[in-house]
């Protein structure tokens, strides 16, 4: 059988209150060409449908209107469950209208193992879906399944004996899947997830994945990436968009499994080509560069992230000339060179390090003197860089 691994919509999302719809309309429009022209018996969505707990009325209706076309009536399975950022009540509130089309939308942590049949292939999936299990999630399920003693262990071991019970479930005669909305230990990040790692509480081991488990299907991380250390086959299919700068420059992408029972699952990766791009402008050349940059027409289709580096001060005139010229603009960051220079010529002054904090945050003010607060903030601030600077010396 065939299936397609996908995750971390966040349908409503906004960059700095631009609306991303549109783009995610345009994903949702390749994903379902890409299920047809693959032929996929079987999609898994792995968690955060939604950017927050009260999507708003546009995000909902792209949802219901993209499963329903996905699931072509029914004929092919789609199985979604909820991640950090959705409301486990809200998605699984539609669940016996979706059922009726062969869509499988589950909110809570469950114990049981989704039973799927491929007509295609004349094949049966097991598929341990196991939705976000943050802990007060997982404790009303685990109080039913679990004594006293496992209650009282950590997050880690809760979850790789949740994992250990649904595999009991698997069978030699079918392909066997498991997928959750998990961090997983080692995990690369970007600055648009939530975490829900906090203090290393909701954190999982790599070997405690389900070794039985033909593939593990994860949601959270952005970035596409395969589970280090783990013992089976796992991976995060990454989100459909950059969501933050941080993104810049990554290639996204859904995953295709080919499994067939008994046998080493086939992971293979397609690219996408939906959304605007996230890129960064480093304008040294100053305002005339970037009158150059536009001219060309340089990431037309984008959205840009510009620093640049000015002798003078930038007009509010001369911003709202910018983004009119390029709506893409995000953020326009000043950087100011002769400010620079006069830190540096300060410094070589021996002034102390404060006065000459002092003397910069009166120019950006417009003489403003700074509150002992904001200079013991700065001061606490800067020896930490130079003891980092001085631990990688």
């Amino acid at each position: 059988m065939r299936i397609l691994h996908t995750a971390d919509w966040h349908l409503g999302k906004t960059l700095e209150g631009r609306s991303r719809l549109k783009e995610q309309a345009q994903f949702l429009d390749e994903l379902y060409e890409i299920v047809v022209k693959e032929k996929i018996d079987v999609i898994l969505m792995a968690g955060d449908v939604f950017d927050t707990v009260n999507p708003p009325a546009g995000a909902e209706k792209l949802f219901y209107e993209s499963i329903s076309r996905l699931s072509d009536r029914g004929k092919r399975r789609v199985i979604i469950i909820s991640g950090n950022h959705d409301s486990p009540e809200r998605l699984q509130a539609a669940a016996p209208l979706a059922k009726e089309q062969a869509i499988e939308l589950i909110g809570y942590p469950r114990g049981d193992v989704l039973t799927v049949e491929v007509p295609r292939t004349n094949e049966t999936m097991k598929l341990a879906a196991l939705a976000y299990p943050s802990e007060a999630r997982l404790n009303e399920l685990l109080s039913n399944e679990y004594d006293e003693l496992l209650l009282r262990e950590h997050y880690d071991e809760k979850i790789r004996g949740l994992f250990a019970m649904m595999s009991r479930e698997f069978e030699p005669h079918t392909v066997n899947i498991a997928m959750s909305h998990l961090y997983v230990a080692g995990g690369s990040t970007t600055d648009s997830e939530r975490p829900i790692e906090v203090g290393g509480a909701y954190t999982v081991r790599a070997t405690s994945l389900p070794e039985k488990a033909q593939y593990v299907a994860l949601g959270h991380l952005h970035r596409p990436q395969n589970v280090k250390k783990s013992n089976v086959p796992a991976r995060y299919s990454g989100s459909p968009l950059a969501y933050s700068f941080s993104e810049a420059g990554y290639t996204k992408s859904v995953t295709v499994i080919d499994a067939k029972p008994g046998e080493n699952a086939v992971v293979s990766e397609i690219y996408l080509s939906s959304g605007k791009p996230l890129v960064k402008w480093k304008a040294t050349g100053g305002l005339l560069q970037v009158h150059q940059w536009l001219e060309e027409g340089k990431d037309k289709n984008a959205w840009i992230d510009l620093e640049i580096f000015l002798t003078d001060s930038l007009s509010l005139e001369e911003i709202h000339r910018l983004r009119k010229w390029h709506d893409g603009f995000i953020h326009i960051r000043p950087i100011f060179e002769k400010e620079a220079e006069k830190v540096q010529q300060e410094r070589r002054e021996n002034l102390p390090i404060d006065e000459m904090f002092k003397r910069f945050y009166k120019k950006q003010t417009g003489g403003a003197e700074p509150e002992a607060e904001l200079i013991e903030l700065f001061m606490t601030l800067l020896s930490e860089d130079l003891k980092e600077e001085g631990a990688q010396s």
